[in-house]
């Protein structure tokens, strides 16, 4: 358990034995921090690792995270859909969500007998903000019948009121499974707009969406696209989905998170740009080493309130502890394990940039 005072807990010099036991994490993260860096981090990295130990402790560490984190102590790293299946079956006792806060919720609906600590009270999620739950139970009234497949990046009420959620990973997936479950040929996909503008592309099932929008991606357009083929027209050009429909249009490919990483270290392209969040290349480039990254990302705000400094705190001192009330975690965790139960797709989920290319209107509410 955390010490008495444990804020006041000094942590260890850069030495010859840190130095040793972190020197593979280094190997990894090298290109992306500077030596001086690195020994401020190297001795934060092995006292969380210690930490983690004594507490039975394991750290989730989204994609989006900085490579000292991702590759230092996240014990899982991916994206929302494996932080989501790794929750679910942990025998940690107390799990670290190196991420936003409703990944965090979503560790604690999934594992409610567990210590969810979130480093930062402050690390939300535009899309996640840009609907309630009393939003969804308009769109009941206004669409009977109809289901609701809620995107995780949303709050635990939000989640409550859905029928299933799902990722960027399975968006489609998802989308026709609960056509054919509950006999329709119309769904709500909310929140994210231009998730479902992409989905709608791909599926004959029509889909109602929301006016919610990630606003790390929301920022890339077409010309940009355009701008890097002429500065870099051997480049492969990886988009996220939470794009405009416009820019996936442009790409090479587009696909989650976890589907870029694939792609990237299965294809081993010579120049690649993933459209996305800028922490994700660094951390696909320790492991695609026979690849150049090209990056004009954005930063999200949010994800980068995570730091090892915080994290180490978390860990000392048990905050900040994310909890959820136990009647609204009961009809979140339907949902969400809705979208857990479903089988995998053979394959990397990935938006077929054919179709992407041709115009399907959604229902915006």
């Amino acid at each position: 358990m955390p010490s008495a005072n444990p804020g006041t807990a000094a942590l260890p010099a850069f030495t010859p034995e840190i130095e040793a036991a972190t020197a593979a994490v280094w190997e990894k993260v090298r290109r992306h921090v500077t030596p001086m860096e690195w020994r401020l981090h190297a001795p934060l990295i092995h006292a969380i690792n210690q930490l983690k130990r004594e507490r039975n402790a394991v750290i989730l560490a989204h994609n989006y995270m900085t490579p000292d984190i991702f590759h230092g102590v996240g014990d899982y790293v991916g994206d929302s859909l494996g932080l989501a299946r790794e929750a679910a079956r942990t025998d940690a006792a107390v799990i670290v969500q190196a991420g936003v806060h409703f990944m965090a919720e979503t560790s604690k609906i999934l594992s409610p007998d567990k210590r969810v600590l979130i480093p930062d009270l402050k690390a939300g999620c535009s899309l996640a903000s840009s609907i309630t739950a009393a939003d969804v139970r308009l769109m009941r009234e206004r669409y009977p019948g109809l289901p609701v497949v809620t995107y995780v990046n949303t709050s635990a009420e939000v989640k409550a009121e859905t029928d299933i959620c799902c990722t960027s990973a399975n968006a489609v997936q998802v989308v026709e499974h609960a056509a054919r479950e509950w006999g329709v040929d119309r769904v709500l996909l909310i929140p994210d707009e231009f998730l479902a503008r992409n989905v709608a592309r791909q599926t004959s099932v029509g889909i109602i969406a929301w006016r919610g929008r990630c606003e790390v991606h929301e920022q890339f357009t077409a010309e940009d696209i355009r701008e890097i083929r002429e500065a870099h027209p051997g480049a492969e050009i990886l988009a996220h989905p939470e794009c405009p429909a416009e820019v996936i249009a442009e790409a090479d490919f587009a696909g989650s998170t976890a589907a870029m990483n694939d792609y990237v270290l299965t294809r081993k392209p010579r120049q690649v740009v993933l459209i996305t969040e800028c922490s994700m290349a660094d951390n696909v480039a320790a492991d695609a080493v026979e690849t150049e990254f090209l990056r004009p990302c954005n930063l999200c705000p949010h994800m980068k309130r995570i730091t090892l400094e915080n994290i180490h705190q978390a860990l000392l001192e048990d905050r900040y502890e994310v909890t959820v009330d136990p009647a609204v975690a009961l009809r979140a965790r339907d949902a969400v394990q809705r979208m857990i139960d479903l089988p995998p797709p053979a394959v990397t989920a990935r938006y077929d940039l054919v179709r992407a290319r041709h115009h399907v209107d959604v229902e915006l509410i």
